[in-house]
């Protein structure tokens, strides 16, 4: 857990490899505990370093802009369980960068908690996926811990564009409201 959280934290190796291990040498239940505190650990590493790194200057930069403002609030503002929504579609995606994200919701100043479950309930499915599949060939030799349906990959990338095509609804309707009072 403690690796999964350096690694992961530190961006110095991908999620679904340290869920793949987590899943070979510890087997699916074992493994999905071990592999989830890890991440949610890592991406607590991941968050403090950004809020170091970003300070107040995203704030300041967003401020400058309505829009950006705007689309910000949208995102990311309101209520708890909004909040929550947005992180945990975010996450969703097998494919979503677990680095960047981190600096980017830490750069903008999601609530921790908020982020923490978002980020937990976000990557439960597709860490869930990697671990079964990780743990169903455990004992085989090591490079068929790599291999991965053909399905994947498309259901992966139709993920990401449900979630960017659902981010830009709210961003539309948070500008259609910042135009309208102008």
């Amino acid at each position: 857990m403690l690796g999964f959280a350096v690694l992961a934290g530190f961006a110095l190796l991908p999620t679904y490899a340290s869920a793949a291990l987590g899943g070979w040498a510890f087997g699916f239940g074992p493994g999905l505990v071990l592999a989830m505190l890890g991440f949610a650990a890592g991406s607590l590493i991941g968050y403090i370093s950004g809020r170091l790194a970003s300070g107040d200057r995203v704030e300041k930069l967003l401020s400058e802009n309505a829009r950006w403002s705007a689309v910000r609030d949208a995102l990311v503002g309101g209520t708890f369980l909004k909040r929550l929504g947005i992180v945990t579609l975010v996450r969703l995606p097998p494919n979503s960068p677990f680095a960047v994200t981190n600096l980017v919701l830490a750069g903008v100043k999601v609530p921790l908690p908020t982020y923490l479950t978002g980020t937990v309930l976000g990557m439960l499915p597709r860490t869930a996926l990697v671990v079964y599949l990780a743990s169903r060939v455990r004992g085989e030799l090591a490079e068929k811990a790599n291999d991965k349906p053909w399905w994947m990959i498309p259901i992966g990338i139709v993920m990401l564009l449900g979630v960017f095509y659902i981010l830009k609804i709210v961003a539309d309707r948070a500008l259609r409201r910042l135009t309208a009072g102008v």
